[in-house]
């Protein structure tokens, strides 16, 4: 049923949705890769189309920036919408030397500065908020059988894009964390919570490390690598 931030109709959301969080790199991923896709939603301008690929049912939607962005969209999308697998593909940047340009991080698990566990009333710790392991295990496949460059581990969910003091992402880093974005944690907690399952695909789009970067154009049309693992892991 139609919600406050998504007017698809029953029906119309696939099990599986692919969340990037650029809605126009979910626009460019329908008319690249799927068939007979519809637009589903335009709220906000928060493109989602159906279609299929190989036969196979699938969304994909924008999730927008941030923990707050995702997590109000995913909610929606599990407990209204009858979703069962949200696969977020990002971009990150890299926080170790073997990670370059393009090359794709399969997230394990998130490690996060920010809240979002509070609202979850949870006792005295900390909450490891991991993906789901049948999708890890397909994606991990996909990106093996096709021979794409990738690293399986965890990544750091932020609160901020911009880091104060500069260098602070050095200290997680040095505990094994591969590269920083901003969503995976609260996908992550979310499905937990909701009893789905939940994934992070992301492509490096710039290094902590040596500078390098992508453009805006190329974080739309040329992270194809990361769609192809994340079409490969579509629940049927």
């Amino acid at each position: 049923m139609p919600t406050p931030h998504n007017e698809a109709k029953e029906g119309e959301i696939a099990k599986t949705v692919l969340m990037p969080g650029d809605p126009l790199r979910a626009k460019f991923i329908a008319e690249t890769f799927l068939e007979d896709y519809k637009l589903v939603n335009s709220v906000r301008n928060m493109l989602a189309y159906t279609g299929t690929y190989k036969g196979k049912k699938v969304t994909v939607m924008g999730s927008g920036m941030g923990m707050p962005s995702i997590g109000i969209y995913s909610y929606e999308l599990y407990n209204f919408y009858g979703v069962e697998r949200i696969i977020r593909i990002g971009s990150a940047g890299a926080m170790v030397p073997e990670l370059d340009l393009f090359d794709i991080v399969i997230a394990q698990a998130a490690s996060t500065n920010s809240n979002w566990m509070h609202q979850y009333g949870m006792p005295s710790g900390t909450y490891s908020a991991i993906s789901s392991y049948p999708v890890l295990k397909q994606a991990v496949e996909s990106a093996e059988r096709h021979g794409f460059r990738h690293m399986v581990g965890q990544v750091m969910s932020a609160d901020n894009f911009y880091n104060n003091p500069p260098e602070v992402w050095k200290k997680w880093a040095d505990m094994g964390v591969l590269c920083a974005e901003m969503e995976s944690y609260a996908l992550f907690a979310t499905a937990a919570k909701c009893k789905k399952e939940a994934l992070a695909i992301l492509t490096i789009s710039d290094s902590l490390i040596t500078h390098k970067e992508t453009t805006s154009d190329e974080r739309v049309k040329s992270f194809t690598n990361m769609m192809q693992v994340a079409l490969d892991c579509i629940k049927e």
